[in-house]
């Protein structure tokens, strides 16, 4: 077997296993090693007694019934040769938003498409119908100019034009807040509650929250449509993985990288584990920057720019994470909705406050996975998901070893109760099999920094626009790309697939520029 390879892939998460595929697509010897002996990192699934649990993924976005052409994570699939091999589950319900703060008498109950959503904030928000409507339309028209920023590769005068042209929503916006966009228009709350309650899944808080992440993330919910992968997203893992080897692509599972080697400041090979060396002329590196830089380069070959940047930014908040295997079907317990966000309060920045202690955080999202796909647990049982998160570093530091199983199993009891509080539906004495996740989970498994589950804050002034322009800044290692949710367009299943296929392109795109000189 040669260990000489066109590109070596590290990581077969999200990001890694799209990279890989793309290249070995376009006829690239391409070699990818992944440490664990699965693919897939968060999208994987694991049995416990009689269920099997998914590991990360309540919805995906980018991929739904509703998506017409543009550069969208079907389109990524379709050509990559995988998307005959998943078999998808539409929903057509969004979310459900309880307030567990009885003042604020918020639960509202949201569907998908943008007519039925601002039908139903019309009809909890009375009035609202044309605001809501203005802010489809800012939606809308920042979702075109991130697509259109995303296909230029040469800026030019005539680009210029058409950007602040045709785009005047998309740069007015770019820089602002969540909260900033809403107070411009003058959003009443009830109508806020119900756009805002996916702000969870990025863990920032709608006042600092950047406009352009939150509804970029919006928009692939609620007007594309959401799916959930019938098998899990192992499945989706798997199918991506056996698409890469049918195009001649090699996987090294249950292999680590020690190092990433550089010469004259352009990566030339890795270092195993091991020792064995295996040289290459690109890199796609899967694993966060923040492990890139401090673990597998040395500090010599790191350009100083890139440390500066790194150095920054924030990371995003800890996860916290329940799995639930319940000895009555969902029809049984009274659990009606597939997707759950319940908040102490509506207030997003008070919200974030109570994510820094465990005695005052009862945020959560559960998801009942029989909601979207009968039949996924035994016949009278049902499976349920609850997501936490913390902020700063406070609520875990008191945490030892002997205290620790401890602290993880009173945080999860108050998330039961919160779950029971908010819903009226009693969960605690059908609960068969239950698996905790504390941010020490995460940041094992995962090797997440502080176990985040988000990669960087997503603040107006770090948002896409502000995070294309710093990467494209700088010097840097050459031939060396990075694919995941710690890039462009943040952390999360979606954002990490596009960002492996952008990533293996622009690799793609300078070795043709490097042969037409030769």
């Amino acid at each position: 077997m040669s260990k000489k390879y066109d590109v070596v892939v590290i990581g077969a998460g999200n990001g890694g296993l799209v990279a890989a595929a793309k290249s070995a697509l376009e006829g690239k010897k391409t070699l990818l090693i992944e440490r664990h002996n699965l693919p897939g990192g968060s999208a994987t699934s694991f049995v416990r007694g009689r269920f099997e649990f998914e590991a990360s993924l309540h919805e995906l976005c980018g991929i739904g019934p509703f998506i017409e052409g543009g550069r969208e994570l079907k389109k990524i699939f379709d050509e990559l040769g995988v998307s005959e091999k998943i078999e998808w589950v539409a929903l057509d319900e969004a979310f459900r938003m309880i307030s567990l703060n009885e003042k604020e008498h918020a639960d509202y109950t949201l569907p998908t498409t943008r007519k039925a959503f601002v039908d139903k904030v019309e009809e909890y928000c009375p009035g609202s119908r044309e605001k809501s409507e203005k802010l489809f339309d800012i939606i809308e028209e920042a979702n075109a100019g991130l697509d259109y920023l995303g296909t230029i590769q040469n800026f030019s005068t005539d680009i210029f034009k058409k950007i602040f042209g045709e785009y005047s929503d998309f740069i007015n916006s770019a820089g602002y807040t969540v909260e900033e966009v809403f107070d411009a228009l003058d959003l009443p709350q009830a109508a806020r509650d119900c756009f805002g309650g996916y702000w969870l899944y990025l863990g920032t808080p709608l006042d600092e929250q950047s406009f352009m992440h939150y509804f970029t993330m919006f928009k692939s919910y609620i007007i594309d449509g959401p799916v959930i992968p019938k098998t899990r997203s192992h499945g989706i893992s798997s199918a991506i993985l056996e698409r890469f080897e049918e195009l001649g692509g090699e996987a090294w599972m249950s292999t680590a990288v020690r190092k990433i080697l550089v010469r004259n400041g352009t990566v030339c090979g890795v270092e195993l584990d091991n020792g064995d060396v295996i040289e290459c002329d690109y890199i796609i590196c899967n694993a966060s920057p923040y492990n890139m830089y401090t673990k597998l380069i040395d500090g010599a070959d790191i350009p100083k720019y890139q440390i500066k940047k790194l150095n920054s930014v924030k990371l995003a908040p800890k996860g916290f994470s329940m799995f639930l295997g319940l000895d009555k079907s969902a029809e049984e317990l009274g659990i009606n909705n597939h997707s759950y966000f319940i908040y102490d309060t509506t207030d997003t920045a008070k919200q974030s406050e109570l994510t820094r202690s465990r005695a005052a955080n009862n945020m959560q999202a559960a998801v009942c996975l029989n909601k979207g796909v009968p039949g996924c647990s035994p016949d009278g049982t049902c499976i349920l998901y609850i997501t936490s998160l913390f902020t700063g570093d406070d609520a875990w530091n008191d945490i030892t070893e002997e205290n620790y199983v401890a602290a993880k199993r009173e945080f999860a009891d108050r998330l039961i109760s919160s779950f029971e509080k908010a819903t009226g539906v009693k969960i605690r004495d059908s609960i068969e099999e239950i698996e905790i996740a504390s941010p020490v989970t995460y940041a094992r498994y995962l090797d997440a920094p502080n176990g985040t589950i988000y990669g960087f804050e997503n603040t107006g002034s770090y948002g896409i626009v502000q995070r294309v322009v710093t990467d494209a800044m700088g010097k840097k290692i050459g031939h060396l790309y990075y694919a995941g949710g710690y890039g462009t367009k943040s952390l999360g299943f979606s954002p990490s697939y596009s960002t492996g296929y952008e990533a293996a392109t622009a690799a793609l795109r300078n070795m043709e520029k490097e042969a037409a000189k030769q």
